[in-house]
């Protein structure tokens, strides 16, 4: 076989559908951001970032820079080995500790990433509860369908967000199997929120366990950034939070949040726990600022629910569509992969304006979209360049308007 012309091939099929990913090779400006400069064939030029999930501008707030300074010249750069093998620095013990807090649980285990804290708690509750179903929302990131694959327990989809049919689910199981209910927050590319209240009705009448997916909610929403979790008041109810830093509060990492003896069945069994270097100390320092600042603070909560009001008004002037949601995400929809791609390029090329188009398999086929996520840190004058933009490139591609 010839290995290089198959590895070829398939990369000009995604390039033909319009789905081949290009890197953006961008330099964030501490100070200065929405602003970056892009690198691109040997040019640097500045542009403005309307798809970064350092949702509240957190990765270049003078409190968590600070932290981390400070952390690095005291501690050094690494972890220097894995929590079980002299890697457990004080800046994770107490890092678990304000997690914890947040969300009012009992314990918090920190992971190196959201992904990895989903896919191997996800697989290791479930794999080792002999009989376990998990029971999960069809709209869940892969990243949780990753985890569940690897338990190897039997996995059944209920409608997205459909409380009906997930107690229609779960009626269908044996009484006494063990059972977990997976579910996101808030659902990264449409930008809708969970009934999450219900969905805990539905899994205590069935004595199910319940995984919230908070990445996208936490230090977003609730009175201290606890999450959709925290505004609705029903933290308490579910058995597993989950969540990152690598969002809101600015920095990298996941970790989940619960009872202590949950949170200690998984550091003792998942492997992707066991095996893993710890954080740096900097980062769990850099976190630790961020999650206190925004206990404190609401007035980038308030800002962030303001730019994405003020965009979607803008965007409805203008009759570009897009996804109506309760959320700060706001979906662009453009329908198509090839003019996605092109209408991203041109934005990025012609415009300065930054914004990732996404596609298949990230979302479903047709549903294209150009994901923008407008923060504090956006002014009004980016503002009104990107509607400008916009309005410009539905022109030339003679796109669909909103009714």
């Amino acid at each position: 076989m010839n290995y290089e012309s198959f590895f070829r091939a398939q990369l000009d099929g995604l390039r033909r559908e319009g789905r081949y990913r290009v890197f953006a090779d961008i330099e964030r400006q501490a100070g200065s951001f929405p602003r970056a400069i892009r690198h691109d064939a040997g040019r640097a030029r500045e542009v403005t970032v309307w798809c970064s999930n350092d949702y509240l501008g957190m990765g270049q707030h003078p409190k968590v820079l600070a932290a981390m300074h400070a952390a690095l010249d005291r501690y050094g750069a690494g972890a220097g080995g894995t929590r079980n093998i002299s890697g457990t620095n004080h800046e994770h013990v107490l890092l678990e500790r304000d997690l914890a807090d947040l969300h009012g649980t009992e314990s918090a285990l920190l992971f190196n990433s959201g992904y990895m804290s989903n896919w191997a708690t996800l697989s290791t509750l479930a794999s080792r509860m002999p009989g376990c179903v998990i029971v999960s929302d069809e709209m869940n990131h892969a990243s949780m369908i990753e985890g569940m694959r690897h338990s190897r327990a039997e996995r059944r989809l209920f409608r997205h967000n459909d409380v009906a049919d997930l107690r229609r689910v779960l009626a269908e199981l044996p009484p006494d199997a063990p059972k977990l209910v997976a579910f996101e927050s808030v659902y990264s590319m449409d930008g809708d929120i969970a009934p999450i209240a219900a969905i805990c009705d539905v899994a205590d009448e069935f004595g199910a366990m319940t995984y919230c997916d908070e990445v996208h909610a936490t230090g977003l929403y609730g009175a201290r950034g606890g999450g959709i979790t925290e505004r609705d008041g029903v933290a308490h109810r579910v058995t597993v939070i989950e969540g990152t830093l690598a969002k809101a509060f600015g920095v990298i990492g996941g970790y989940i949040a619960g009872s202590t003896a949950m949170c200690d069945f998984v550091r003792s069994f998942a492997s992707g726990f066991i095996f893993s270097t710890a954080l740096p100390p900097a980062v769990a320092a850099g976190a630790r600022a961020a999650i206190n600042h925004l206990k404190q603070s609401s007035a980038e909560r308030e800002g962030l629910q303001e730019r994405a009001r003020t965009l979607r008004r803008r965007l409805d002037a203008i009759q570009v569509p897009h996804l109506d949601n309760p959320s700060h995400i706001v979906p662009v929809m453009v329908y198509d992969p090839v003019q996605c791609k092109a209408i991203s390029d041109i934005l990025l090329d012609h415009y300065g304006v930054y914004v990732q188009p996404i596609n298949y398999p990230t979302v479903p086929r047709g549903t294209e979209r150009l994901r923008i996520t407008p923060g504090p840190v956006h002014s009004d004058a980016d503002m009104d360049h990107l509607v400008a933009s916009l309005e410009a490139v539905w022109s030339q591609f003679s796109l669909r308007r909103a009714a």
